[in-house]
Order: C-alpha cells, then sequence, then structure tokens
C-alpha cells in the first residue's frame, strides 16, 4: 500500500480514537469530583452530626463518684455516685497485662487495628441471628462496649445502630489506649462495682494488677453477664464461663498456664465496703474538687494496724469515751497513719467528731517548747536549778498534778517529771506573750478563749490546739529544730517552720529521751530508749495526750470524751502512753538507738548549784552541788533571781580566824578573815539537805549576836524535835496539832517533804499518824521563813 493512502488512514483512525478517549476521561474526572464530593459531604455530615450530637461525657450521668486510696492504691473508702456505684480509677498501667490480654483475646482481637466496628464480626452475629432466630454471638466490640456504657442504648436494631454510630465517634475523639482505659473504669462488674479494679479489690481482696491469669480470665468475661457471673454469688457459673475464656487464649498463653488455672477454683469473698480511715477520707472528699480519686499518703498496712491497737484499747474504756492517734513520717511529713475516732460504728462515743482536728487542752505537752525556747534565749541550760516549791506569780499559784513539791530540781527532772510550778517559773522569766508567738512562728496555732490573753496559764494547757498541729510541731524534735505540717496528700507542698535551734531541739530531745545526761548515766529511761516522748493532762480529767518522737516517726495519741465531759482517773501517763508505745512497737523500724552526735553549738559541761554558773567559772566553796549539763554555745546562765531576797547570790561575811564562827570586829578580839557562802533561793529553804548546806555560812561566835536576830522568826509551837508520839493498841491513830509563831498570813505545812495542806497562820494544822516512823514536819511562809521538828511515832 503507498505510503501516502497508509499516513491518511492513521489520521482517520486517530480523528475517531480523539473523541473517546477524551470522554472516557472526563468521566473519570466527573467520578472522581462525585466520589470526592459526597466524601466530603460524608465528613461534612459527620462534623455536623458530632457537633450537634457530641459524645456524652464518660461519668457524667455519676459525677460524684470517689474513692480515697492509701498510697499503694488500696481503698480507704469509697463513696458511691447517686446510684450508689463503687469506682475505683486506674490507668492501664495498673491493671495486670493478664487481664488485658484476656479481654482483648476473648473480647475482641481486633481492636487495635479496627475503626471502632468489626465488620466481620457484625456479619457473622447478623447470620447466626438469621438462622438461629436469637442471638448466638454478639458483634460488640471493645470500642462499642463503650459506647452503650456512656450512652445506653436499648438492644433493639436501632440502639445497635446507634451503639455503632457512637463506636465510631469515640474512635475519632480517643486513642485505642484512652477508650481501653474507658472500660477498664466503667465496665459493669456486678451489683454496685464498676471497673476492674473495684471488682479485684471487691471479690478478691487484691490491686489489678496482681491478677493471676484464672483471675485475669474471670473478671475479663464478668461484664457479660454481671448479674449472672457474680463469683460471690454463683462460684459455678463464673467458672464455666472464666473456662471458656482460658481456652479461647490457647493460642495465646502456655499451655501449662492454662492447665494451672483451669485447676484453680473460683472463690470470692462478699462485697464490703472499704473503710479504712474513713474520716480522713471524708476530709479528702471535701477537698477532692470534682475528682475520681484521691490518693492520700496513709500506709494501708499500718493504718489497718493502728485502728485494731485503738479498738482494742477503747474497749476497755468507759462508755463515751473515745481516743485518736496520728503517726507522721518526719522526713517527708507524710501522714502514716489517721485515726480521728476508735470505732467508727460507735456512734455512743461521737465516733462521726475527728479528734486529731478537735481543739481540745494540751495539758503540759508544750512544756518541751518552752524549755527549747528558754535554751535559746540563754536563761538555761539541762541542768539549770528550778525551785518547785508552793510559789505565787502574780496571784497565780500553780500546783503539781499529785498535790506534792520536790523542792530543788533541775530543769531536766523538771521536764521528764512534768512538774507544773518549775515550767511557770520558767515562763514567768521567759514571758508568756514571746512563748504564744514563739510558737506560732514555729506552726503551733493556739486558740484561747473569746477576750482572752496568754499568760502564765497557758505551759499547763490554758489554751487549745489540736492532735494534728501538736504531732507537726514535735516532730521539730527529730528535723533539728523544723516543724512542719502534717502532709494529706503526695502533692501537698511542705511547709516547714523553724521552731527553735538545731542544738535546743537535740538538749531538749536527749531529756526526754534519756533524762538528760544524769537520766543517760543511770539508764533512767532505758526500756524505751530511742522514743523521746511527753504526755499531758487538761484540767478536769478531760484530755489525756502523750506524743512520741524517733528519728523516723512522731506519734501522738489522744485519749477523752469528744463532748470534752472529764474522765476521772485517765491521765496521760496511765492512758495514752501505753497507747502511743503500742504504735510504735507496730512501727518495726521505727525506733532505733543510735548514737546521735550532737549538732555545732551543743557541748557538757559540770554546772554548780545554787549559782547556776560552769563550775571552772566560780570559786569551789560557792559550789555545793556539781550537775553534768547539756549546754547551748557554751553557756551557763546563773540562776534565776531570788523573788523573795533579791540581790546577788552570795552571803559575805568575816570568820573568827580562831574559833572558826561568823564574828565582827565588835565581839571578838581575834583576828577576823573574809569569807563568802552561796545563798540558795530563799522559798527553797525547808527542802534542802545537810549535802546542800555543807557550804553554808557557820554559826555565830558566841556573844555575837546576829543582824535582826529575834526579829520575824517563825517556829513551830506544840512540839520539839525528838519527840515521841505514842500509839495507844487498838485505838485511834495518834493525833499532834502544832501552830506556829512569828508569823502571818497563810502557812504550808510539810510532812516528810510532801506538801499536806495550807492554812492561817494562826489555825495550825493537825497531823494523822495512821503508821510508826520518823516524821519530818515543816512550816513555812510565802517569804521563804520556815521552821522544822523532827517526832518520831511509837
Amino acid at each position: 500500500m503507498p505510503a501516502s493512502r497508509t499516513a491518511g488512514a492513521n489520521r482517520r483512525e486517530q480523528a475517531c480514537r480523539w473523541p473517546q478517549s477524551a470522554l472516557a476521561r472526563a468521566l473519570g474526572r466527573r467520578s472522581a469530583q462525585v466520589v470526592a464530593g459526597l466524601a466530603f459531604l460524608l465528613i461534612g455530615v459527620a462534623i455536623v452530626a458530632d457537633h450537634l450530637y457530641p459524645l456524652p461525657a464518660p461519668g457524667r450521668s455519676a459525677p460524684f463518684a470517689l474513692v480515697v486510696t492509701a498510697r499503694d492504691g488500696t481503698p480507704l473508702r469509697a463513696f458511691p455516685d447517686k446510684l450508689y456505684i463503687w469506682r475505683n480509677p486506674v490507668t492501664l498501667e495498673d491493671v495486670s497485662p493478664r487481664y488485658v490480654e484476656a479481654l482483648i483475646g476473648y473480647e475482641d482481637r481486633a481492636f487495635w487495628w479496627h475503626p471502632g466496628v468489626n465488620p466481620f464480626s457484625l456479619l457473622r452475629a447478623a447470620g447466626q441471628w438469621l438462622i438461629h432466630g436469637r442471638i448466638v454471638s454478639g458483634g460488640s466490640t471493645i470500642s462499642m462496649q463503650v459506647a452503650r456504657i456512656i450512652d445506653p442504648t436499648p438492644r433493639t436494631l436501632v440502639g445497635k445502630l446507634h451503639q455503632i454510630l457512637r463506636a465510631l465517634q469515640l474512635e475519632a475523639h480517643f486513642s485505642k489506649r484512652e477508650i481501653l482505659t474507658l472500660y477498664l473504669n466503667y465496665s459493669p462488674m456486678g451489683g454496685v462495682l464498676e471497673g476492674v479494679d473495684a471488682a479485684s479489690r471487691a471479690y478478691l481482696g487484691k490491686p489489678a494488677r496482681n491478677l493471676s491469669y484464672a483471675e485475669a480470665a474471670m473478671l475479663a468475661v464478668l461484664p457479660q453477664a454481671p448479674s449472672l457471673l457474680r463469683p460471690d454469688r454463683f462460684a459455678r457459673r463464673a467458672q464455666d464461663a472464666r473456662d471458656k475464656v482460658l481456652r479461647r487464649m490457647a493460642d495465646r498463653w502456655p499451655a501449662a498456664v492454662i492447665h494451672d488455672a483451669l485447676t484453680e477454683p473460683v472463690y470470692a469473698q462478699a462485697i464490703r465496703e472499704p473503710m479504712l480511715a474513713p474520716l480522713l477520707a471524708e476530709r479528702l472528699k471535701r477537698s477532692a474538687r470534682g475528682k475520681l480519686r484521691v490518693t492520700s499518703t496513709v500506709d494501708a498496712d499500718l493504718q489497718s494496724t493502728v485502728e485494731s491497737v485503738l479498738l482494742d484499747r477503747v474497749r476497755t474504756l468507759p462508755r463515751h469515751v473515745s481516743c485518736a492517734a496520728l503517726v507522721l513520717d518526719n522526713a517527708t511529713l507524710e501522714v502514716r497513719a489517721y485515726v480521728g475516732s476508735a470505732d467508727f460504728s460507735d456512734l455512743e462515743r461521737a465516733s462521726y467528731v475527728d479528734m486529731v482536728r478537735a481543739w481540745r487542752s494540751p495539758g503540759s505537752t508544750l512544756k518541751p517548747f518552752l524549755y527549747g525556747f528558754a535554751l535559746d534565749a540563754g536563761l538555761i541550760d539541762s541542768e539549770s536549778l528550778l525551785s518547785d516549791v508552793p510559789q505565787s506569780f502574780g496571784g497565780y499559784q500553780p500546783g503539781n498534778f499529785e498535790q506534792s513539791f520536790h523542792g530543788a530540781v533541775s530543769v531536766s527532772e523538771a521536764l521528764t517529771r512534768s512538774l507544773n510550778v518549775p515550767a511557770v517559773q520558767v515562763l514567768d522569766q521567759y514571758g508568756p506573750q514571746r512563748f504564744v508567738g514563739k510558737l506560732r512562728q514555729g506552726g503551733l496555732k493556739l486558740r484561747f478563749p473569746r477576750g482572752a490573753e496568754p499568760n502564765l496559764s497557758v505551759i499547763l494547757g490554758g489554751a487549745d490546739t489540736t492532735l494534728e498541729n501538736l504531732v507537726g510541731a514535735y516532730a521539730a524534735f527529730a528535723r533539728g529544730g523544723l516543724a512542719g505540717v502534717p502532709r494529706l496528700t503526695s502533692d501537698a507542698p511542705i511547709e516547714e517552720h523553724r521552731m527553735m535551734s538545731a542544738g535546743a531541739a537535740f538538749i531538749v530531745r536527749d531529756i526526754l529521751e534519756t533524762g538528760g545526761p544524769l537520766g543517760r548515766a543511770v539508764e533512767e529511761r532505758g526500756a524505751n530508749r530511742g522514743i523521746a516522748w511527753k504526755t499531758g493532762t487538761s484540767f478536769g480529767f478531760r484530755d489525756a495526750w502523750s506524743v512520741g518522737v524517733t528519728d523516723r516517726y512522731t506519734v501522738g495519741v489522744w485519749i477523752g470524751r469528744p463532748d470534752g465531759t472529764p474522765n476521772p482517773g485517765y491521765v496521760g501517763a496511765n492512758a495514752a502512753t501505753p497507747l502511743m508505745m503500742s504504735i510504735f512497737s507496730a512501727l518495726l523500724d521505727a525506733v532505733q538507738t543510735p548514737r546521735r552526735t550532737p549538732p555545732p553549738g551543743v557541748t557538757q559541761a559540770q554546772v554548780c548549784w545554787p549559782m547556776g554558773l560552769a563550775a571552772d567559772a566560780q570559786p569551789a566553796d560557792l559550789c555545793a552541788v556539781q550537775r553534768r549539763a547539756w549546754l547551748l554555745d557554751g553557756v551557763a546562765p546563773p540562776t534565776f533571781p531570788d523573788p523573795v531576797r533579791g540581790g546577788e547570790p552570795v552571803l559575805r561575811y568575816t570568820i573568827d580566824s580562831v574559833t572558826g564562827r561568823r564574828a565582827t570586829a565588835d565581839c571578838t578580839t581575834h583576828t577576823l578573815r573574809d569569807a563568802e557562802s552561796p545563798l540558795w533561793p530563799t522559798l527553797l529553804g525547808p527542802w534542802l539537805d545537810e549535802r546542800s548546806r555543807r557550804f553554808d555560812a557557820p554559826p555565830w561566835e558566841t556573844g555575837c549576836a546576829p543582824p535582826g536576830r529575834g526579829e520575824g522568826r517563825l517556829a513551830i509551837a506544840g512540839a520539839s524535835s525528838g519527840e515521841v508520839v505514842r500509839r495507844v493498841y487498838g485505838g485511834a491513830p495518834p493525833l499532834l496539832h502544832l501552830s506556829v509563831t512569828g508569823a502571818q498570813g497563810d502557812i504550808g505545812w510539810l510532812m516528810n517533804g510532801a506538801m499536806v495542806g495550807r492554812a492561817a497562820a494562826g489555825r495550825g494544822w493537825t497531823f494523822e499518824f495512821t503508821r510508826p516512823g520518823a516524821y519530818a514536819i515543816t512550816a513555812f511562809d510565802q517569804k521563804g521563813r520556815y521552821d522544822r521538828v523532827t517526832v518520831e511515832v511509837r
């Protein structure tokens, strides 16, 4: 064929094909546009529908459900929602991987890749429904089940379509892990339980992170029929359903594991409402601010132990009497146990009142802080001389709890014996306003009656505080003088306040623990070494306290009636301290007895009574009694001024060089030499023994009259020293009436050093002797003048 004809034919053929190719391309473009348009339309419709019909927020129907847990996640108390549903919110990491594997392996193996709906499962379920006329197996994915949980629908075809749309919507808003976490928290688990951790703790008594293979399988299948498969009621059904799950996991779990799991019986405890630290849980609930879970700092095991200790103790106490206790970790200021009432179920004991937070009189528990402040102020050392004798401080006349007095005592003795008069003596020197201000600066709040101002009674319980405040303040003795606010949650800020110097805190703690240098030498408190504690009893036996400190913990205990009614006979020493020691016994690692190194500035030295100065800073003949003392910054301050005599505590006089007696140039021809003697505080005179008086001034030389002799001398009348009082066999105890001469006003009477009473000078006092023996009887007035006679009863 000629070339010209061939070319022409090709041109005609191409001319015929061109319109067909262009049409195809045009149609293809149009189809793509239509598809894209439909896609955009569907996307637009989906966005509008999502906006018009948003997903309900999980838990919106029950916004008040809350669980308060211990630091390890153990529920302390569950507060149900309006429908009385219990939940224990968890994250995916809080749940055992075995449960997640069983759940996905049995319920939705395509969970990680499907878009919310598994079409193959839906087709299978629909086919089974058409063939059998009933649902044989569900086609719901985990996403669809979560959709039904947050937006319940009826089990109808329309309801299923609604569920599918919600599942797709759910996948568009949440990640797979978030969807799975919703299932872990809201899946129905029978009765009032929702979520795997609530079910695990309620049925099995353990957190969901500790599930065995068999337990994981049982809980994985439980949401399919939570009312029919409850292991606490229908153990056989639960076991059959569990075994079905285990067999389905044959391709994922080792055969030996499944075999062992199949032989494990199903056991579940009866559902009980968690009830540990109920008053703390209520307190944290009020500050939850919409949270579903609040994690406290409490140690669940220790909390349970402390509650048991208090419950055992309160059963031995009278009706209406309760107890409270607080255990504080000194390092973190976190509360490890919090018991606001001894028996939360006992309304007779006002169990609903949280006595950890109640304002009550602290009795003598503030004394350690006073002595610490006085150390820092340079007023005392650990062995400074104090006067435990009847005294009046501007009309305020405190007495000791035992209604007796001990005469000359050291700071260490006054603190360990909790003597009232020496504490008031120190506070009188330090100042009540200054003391209260220092406590507040250190974080210890006090509450006074309306219109009242701080006065000397504050050291004996004249103001109120709380157990929580007190424990936080006592932690200062283990934290170098830094007190703190007890923390109830781990995210609470650490609040610290400087209560006293590290040196003062060390000295006071050593006194409370060992009795000070003297007590340390004689092991006076050896049975409880490692624990520094102080007791307190408020006026009228209303409150009994004991607070103890170790290196690691501070423990505070209160016993009393929440309504403030007196509880006679129950004091800090015999009621609260044994309970506190029982708690310390439960803290196995709490009590240690390390050899603590004194902080910088704390040293030991010999000090002298009655002057109070260091032994090497004064003449030997002025040092009547030596004491080994803790000094702060090397300061050994002098004894407080004598309120009766005043002036310098040294008596200067002259002695006859021949006779060694006191004399003046007017009554002797011998050479005189100068001498001096220490003067004890005047009010201590009736209590001093011969050892203390060995440096007293010698008697006067015959013919030398002391100045003012015979003027204002107090003398006992009615008996003389050495007199014998005889008893009549079978008769009444003998009586001896004594009076005084040369005195006016009230006279104090002592028998063998114990205060027996006061009476006007003109009335005297009648003594009754119930037993034979020697009796030293002393009469004294407020100026320190006294007389003493010794009688023997036979």
